[in-house]
């Protein structure tokens, strides 16, 4: 078993194009988004484990002999499969049984949770103890340790929050316990895991989404997992060949909204107008298409006018989602003040409110994006300046890690 500190992170995601459309059989273009969660784990020899997580306010402390004492034989077990050649990559997400009911109350017991299970504090850590037992209780004892977990990405805002934490949960505790091998270099900022390796944190990462979400469709995990860009299409989940990193606005309205809700409003809208909801659906399918082929061009020889054309389909994009009824005032909002600045935005997700992309050409001075990000706080809105196109799980030297991201993981 590992006994120095790992430093690993995982980025959140959004939807490029395709949301909505994806329900009903169409493709779904998922970027990750380089708004990252970083954990450190430390090992100790305390006989204690110890779960700090600063941004929704969780500090829990278990003793080791107690957990040891748990029947835990209903757990997952998940096996590493054989590499994939990645562009090709179709995840299987494993091949554990989900607990049951009475099961994941046991785990609850456990975990010390009484009231309020389903809040995201104590699903965080109902989906930490379920990792932690499930990957370390074929060590001769469970480990004694400390995790903090600190987070760019806001929660409940369909940025993906939820999968990046169960995929750094499930590459530290992998590598920990030496289930994959550590593949951090001295002298090198960031360093990834081999193709097998990610396969099997994108599996457990997946269990970890599980335990949280209940029925998730994979793609967040995947996407926290693997970095990049991926494509996903009736359950199946394959990455694009080396895509640019595209630099972006991310802003989130901070409307509120529900997802079940919007996917029942387009579903309704589907059945009473079929041969007009139908044809945008398609439409809809076809400006994903067109963008992942961009994408590949780009990765080969990126250009202005790719660039123009990632505008006019986000545009289109924007006045399809409009039409099936997911649009909102505040992200009418958010195009109107971005377009003012001659850059274009359609909303990311679900709809109805929540978060919104503005894709940001390489030849734009920086001025005019601290103007357009001045005018979107002015409405109230948070806004962050990032990239889409990210890196998956990485394991980081702490010497390479920004000031910031240490401070917030050792609680200053």
């Amino acid at each position: 078993m590992l006994s120095e500190v790992l430093l690993v992170s995982a980025p959140g995601k959004v939807i490029l194009h395709g949301e909505h459309a994806v329900v009903h059989g169409k493709v779904a273009l998922a970027m990750a988004l380089n708004l990252r969660t970083f954990l450190r784990l430390q090992p100790h020899s305390n006989g204690k484990v110890c779960l700090n997580l600063p941004n929704i306010g969780v500090k829990r402390a278990w003793d080791v002999a107690g957990l040891q004492l748990q029947d835990t034989s209903f757990l997952a077990h998940l096996r590493s499969s054989q590499p994939s050649h990645l562009c090709l990559l179709v995840t299987e997400q494993g091949d554990a049984t989900v607990p049951t009911a009475e099961q994941v109350e046991k785990l609850k017991e456990v975990a010390g949770i009484t009231q309020d299970g389903a809040k995201p504090e104590g699903l965080a850590v109902l989906a930490f103890l379920y990792l932690y037992l499930s990957i370390c209780r074929k060590q001769r004892a469970l480990p004694s340790l400390d995790i903090t977990v600190w987070s760019q990405l806001p929660t409940g805002a369909g940025l993906g929050s939820s999968a990046a934490y169960s995929a750094c949960m499930a590459a530290a505790l992998l590598t920990m316990c030496e289930e994959i091998p550590n593949p951090q270099k001295d002298g090198v900022s960031a360093s990834r895991w081999a193709v097998k390796d990610l396969e099997l944190i994108n599996k457990w990462a997946f269990q970890g989404e599980r335990m949280i979400h209940g029925n998730p469709s994979g793609v967040d995990n995947a996407v926290s997992t693997w970095g990049g860009a991926l494509r996903f299409q009736q359950g199946k989940i394959s990455s694009l060949e080396r895509p640019l990193a595209l630099k972006i606005l991310l802003t989130n309205t901070k409307v509120p909204r529900s997802t079940k809700t919007l996917v029942a409003s387009v579903r309704s809208r589907l059945l009473k107008f079929p041969e007009i909801v139908t044809p945008l659906l398609t439409s809809i399918n076809a400006i994903s298409l067109e963008c992942e082929r961009m994408l590949g061009e780009m990765a080969v020889a990126p250009a202005p006018e790719h660039y123009l054309v990632l505008e006019e389909l986000i545009d289109m994009n924007q006045h399809h989602l409009n039409a099936l009824g997911v649009g909102h005032a505040s992200l009418d909002q958010l195009c109107r003040v971005t377009m003012a600045h001659g850059l274009h935005s359609k909303l990311t997700g679900a709809g109805g409110g929540g978060c919104g992309i503005t894709l940001l050409r390489p030849d734009l001075e920086q001025p005019e994006v601290e103007a357009t990000k001045q005018a979107l706080n002015d409405c109230g809105f948070d806004c962050w300046e990032t990239s889409i196109g990210a890196p998956g799980i990485s394991v980081h030297s702490a010497d390479f890690l920004d000031p910031s991201v240490r401070q917030a993981l050792d609680g200053l």
